[in-house]
């Protein structure tokens, strides 16, 4: 009996100093830089978004983060490297649509699954999909182009096979009851140059890219692939508002930890990216790219968002026959 009793001690006493040395880790994180790691090449809507959230979350945290591009996969490799980091809070990833709620459905050999694998710590902002064509194409409107694709074949260029931009034309291929080519390239660049010299007929990408295109008339922007307009773009209507409210597409950036960091280290995190997201410099910066904040109110709400746009997405590849069965 007296063993057990020291036994129950000797654990409660393990798992109270265990507390309070989590807590006086927390107490004291970050005292040194922090890697916030991205899966895609610097210029980026990605790119962006990291390099001005974290420049504010570094002076709230009082330390310096360092803004890592490794790309290569859709994302893939970066996510991988973090998901399998110490979970200390020193290592983490800006993830997007593509790389947490996307990846896991259209990329065969994917080594990290979002909910098992991640600490999630929320939202920072967010850029819709936007359907633009070259001009030379004899559609003013996205209805014109919807029953132009019912005479003709026409082409849709994505930044490659798998990713959001190819899984929004895969929904609007659907939803308007077309059928489109898509013409996948190795990246947003390529393709938008394609469309504007003529060779493709029209694209699916985040706002980001396409932005100075349509406002310049090198492209002509026939939708937004959502509900509400874009400051960026404020004349041009949206899906929904077209009547397809089916059509909705947006580029998310958020941040995760391995698993395993500690709650409150991982709450510091979430109110730090919180509080930089909405920081008015920041708002600023963001929305010269064409980019909005978007944040969650708290980690949980962010763990039901991700499970919700999971589920989301692997509707949308199995019907456009693009899932990979495991």
């Amino acid at each position: 009996m007296r063993n057990l009793v020291r036994l129950g001690l000797s654990g409660l006493l393990a798992g109270t100093l265990f507390s309070a040395a989590a807590a006086s880790a927390a107490s004291s994180y970050p005292d040194k830089p922090v890697r916030l790691v991205l899966g895609f090449a610097a210029g980026g809507s990605n790119d962006v978004v990291a390099r001005i959230v974290a420049a504010k979350a570094s002076q709230l945290l009082g330390a310096p983060m360092v803004v890592e591009n490794r790309p290569g996969a859709n994302g893939a490799i970066a996510s991988d490297l973090v998901a399998h980091a110490a979970p200390d809070g020193y290592t983490l990833l800006l993830g997007s649509a593509s790389t947490l709620a996307i990846n896991p459905h259209t990329v065969a050999e994917i080594r990290y699954d979002p909910l098992r694998d991640f600490e999630g710590i929320g939202t920072v902002a967010m850029t819709p999909e936007v359907i633009a064509i070259n001009p030379a194409v004899s559609a003013h409107t996205l209805d014109e182009f919807i029953r132009l694709a019912g005479k003709q074949n026409l082409t849709m260029a994505s930044s490659g096979t798998g990713g959001l931009p190819h899984l929004a034309i895969e929904l609007f291929k659907t939803a308007a009851h077309v059928n489109v080519t898509h013409v996948p390239y190795k990246g947003g660049a390529p393709a938008a140059t394609d469309v504007v010299a003529g060779h493709v007929d029209g694209i699916i990408m985040d706002l980001p890219p396409l932005r100075s295109f349509i406002e310049s008339g090198r492209m002509r922007g026939l939708a937004v692939a959502g509900k509400q307009r874009s400051p960026a773009l404020p004349d041009l209507p949206t899906t929904a508002e077209l009547g397809l409210p089916q059509v909705a597409a947006s580029n998310w950036f958020a941040v995760v930890a391995p698993k395993g960091t500690p709650a409150a280290i991982a709450d510091k995190l979430h109110a730090a990216f919180t509080k930089a997201a909405h920081d008015p410099d920041t708002v600023r910066q963001l929305a010269e790219a064409g980019i909005e904040p978007m944040t969650n109110s708290t980690r949980a709400d962010f763990r039901q968002f991700l499970q919700d746009e999971l589920q989301r997405w692997k509707t949308v590849a199995t019907q456009a026959g693009v899932a990979v069965h495991k």
